[in-house]
């Protein structure tokens, strides 16, 4: 889903790696994950989801990055360290998505319009800035989430943190530790931005 925090997440691990593969645009709209096949591949109906060729599959975003970041330079050797990248893996789904992502999903898909109501927006707008101040706490110890080399967890966290306030309505003002280090990983080698797609994409129902 090219709009997809979830989905960027994924295209920048693999172009950071060099992976190449068949991308398939399943945006809202498109139907994609509504069709039969690809219920049959994952019966949530969501993307992201990675086909191999010999027909397995792997979904949720986070599992994915796992998978092929593990053994690679943004996984920790030590097995702390690895842990506390989990840590901050699961509560990215568990917390920071849960408000930061869905509120700019509320405002920026029509066919959640009619969830744009003040008390559905301001309990979210809360509770993501306290997930972004405690992300900001944690970046004004250490240059990335744990520690000083990037790891699956700034990968993890990078895509709706760089939109939470474009298309969330989030503020940063005071969360300059935060600012640093979204530039700090943008200027790790093979970045690209959520506009990004490989050349191999295509439309339609498929492996991706």
């Amino acid at each position: 889903m090219p709009s997809s925090g979830n989905s960027h997440k994924v295209r920048l691990l693999f172009r950071k790696l060099g992976i190449e593969y068949r991308h398939v645009a399943a945006e809202y709209g498109s139907g994609v994950t509504t069709r039969p096949e690809f219920l049959r591949k994952n019966p949530h109906g969501r993307v992201p989801l990675v086909e191999w060729d010999d027909g397995r599959i792997l979904s949720e975003s986070n599992a994915i990055l796992f998978h092929f970041g593990d053994g690679t330079k943004f996984t920790p050797s030590d097995p702390f360290l690895r842990s506390k990248m989990l840590e901050w893996m699961f509560w990215e789904q568990n917390s920071h998505e849960a408000s930061v992502a869905v509120r700019a999903a509320i405002l920026n898909y029509a066919h959640r319009e009619a969830e744009r109501r003040t008390e559905v927006l301001d309990p979210l707008f809360d509770a993501g800035q306290r997930n972004l101040a405690r992300m900001n706490a944690q970046l004004e110890t250490t240059p990335f989430l744990v520690g000083d080399d990037i790891t699956l967890a700034d990968i993890c966290l990078y895509p709706y943190t760089a939109t939470a306030e474009s298309r969330g309505g989030f503020d940063l003002s005071e969360m300059q530790a935060v600012i640093t280090w979204l530039a700090r990983v943008e200027a790790d080698p093979g970045h690209v931005a959520l506009e990004w797609l490989p050349e191999r994409s295509q439309n339609g129902p498929g492996s991706g």
